[in-house]
């Protein structure tokens, strides 16, 4: 059924900046490192949560064993996953199944199974189902996702109504929906300040990843940063792909660069990139941008949609690193692993927010580049 109450309303949004490498990764996600954090890193998640070095340090090595295992469990129980996330401290790892004898496999990987009425295939259809109802009928609510602890899709939206317009356009079990009253508005971020930006006309957004295609080097980057054919500066180069809305991906071509595996982190110190292994739910999550610096947080949801002014996006994660305009395009990472580019958000890195980043692996396959890493 609909449910009605708050969702805790935050935001803020977020981008690193980008840097490539020696050597190149290919557009399918990297295996897993097993070299140290970075101290950047490991400095960033002792101030933005609150750990000890020794906390910060276990966290990620959990989060990293939580990939491989997410990996494996989503393939073995098919059909009948229902997501994984891990719980607040990020000690464990939880997997959901809609199947109760499957649960014994589940604690075998040493991860703690959750019985649901819903698989993850089941969530992402009603999901799919609110992304393609009229424009109308969407621009009531600010934001729509699969909220894996809950099992079930939210939807944030500025009054119930607006919530539950949505639910009837889209023709979706009202049971699988949860409407939460909220103020957010999410918007994205182009005009910006700090870090490594580059400049479109007047504008400045923050590079996401070091790429290449066919040898040219580049970078990816926010799609509504520019259309393609715009041009950049700081470096030079030009647009070869721009999707937004819809999607908030670009790719600019920068010949006469040198890619760096690289994303600037706190005090300028850079943090190598490994890989694009996607995090779990409840991960950790750091981002740099020209405005804010380098931020961390966690990885709230997977697969939201988004409404700006302009349209909405979907497919993007959500995440509690906080951000601020100019960050918009900047890179998003957990560990060593490149997770996605800015793509907007809402509050502030003085009260606290929400940032939405769009997964980097998705430009990555459409347009045949290579990610850069160390």
């Amino acid at each position: 059924m609909l449910s009605r109450g708050p969702l805790l309303a935050g935001a803020a949004t977020v981008a690193l900046y980008l840097v490539a490498s020696v050597t190149p990764a290919t557009a399918a996600p990297a295996p897993l490192s097993p070299k140290p954090p970075s101290p950047v890193i490991i400095d960033a998640l002792q101030r933005d949560l609150g750990l000890t070095a020794e906390q910060a340090v276990a966290r990620l090595a959990n989060e990293e064993r939580a990939m491989t295992t997410e990996s494996t469990l989503s393939g073995k129980l098919g059909g009948k996953y229902a997501g994984a996330w891990l719980n607040g401290d990020a000690t464990q790892l939880l997997v959901g199944t809609s199947d109760a004898t499957t649960a014994d496999a589940i604690r075998a990987q040493g991860a703690q199974p959750v019985i649901v009425s819903r698989t993850l295939e089941q969530l992402n259809a009603v999901k799919d189902r609110l992304d393609q109802a009229p424009a109308q009928a969407k621009a009531g609510a600010s934001l729509w996702y699969v909220d894996l602890p809950t099992n079930s899709v939210v939807i944030q939206a500025a009054q119930q109504a607006g919530g539950e317009a949505l639910v009837a356009a889209a023709g979706v079990d009202k049971d699988a929906v949860r409407v939460a009253v909220t103020a957010e508005r999410p918007q994205p971020f182009i005009d910006i300040i700090g870090g490594n930006p580059y400049y479109i006309g007047s504008s400045r957004c923050s590079i996401g990843f070091s790429v290449t295609k066919g040898g040219t080097p580049g970078f990816v980057t926010a799609g509504h940063c520019g259309r393609r054919g715009a041009t950049t500066s700081n470096p030079t180069g030009t647009f070869q792909g721009s999707s937004f809305p819809g999607n908030d991906y670009a790719w600019v071509a920068a010949p006469g660069n040198t890619p760096r595996p690289w994303v600037k982190g706190s005090g300028g110190a850079n943090v190598i990139v490994r890989g694009s292994t996607q995090a779990v739910v409840g991960s950790s999550i750091c981002r740099s941008g020209s405005t804010t610096g380098w931020r961390c947080g966690t990885i709230q949801q997977h697969n939201a949609s988004v409404t700006y002014p302009q349209g909405t996006v979907s497919g993007l994660t959500r995440t509690s690193a906080c951000a601020q305009p100019g960050d918009s395009g900047g890179s998003f990472i957990s560990g060593s692993q490149a997770q996605g580019t800015t793509s907007g958000g809402s509050g502030n890195c003085t009260s606290g927010g929400t940032t939405y980043h769009q997964p980097v692996n998705e430009p990555l396959s459409v347009y045949g580049l290579t990610l850069t890493v160390g």
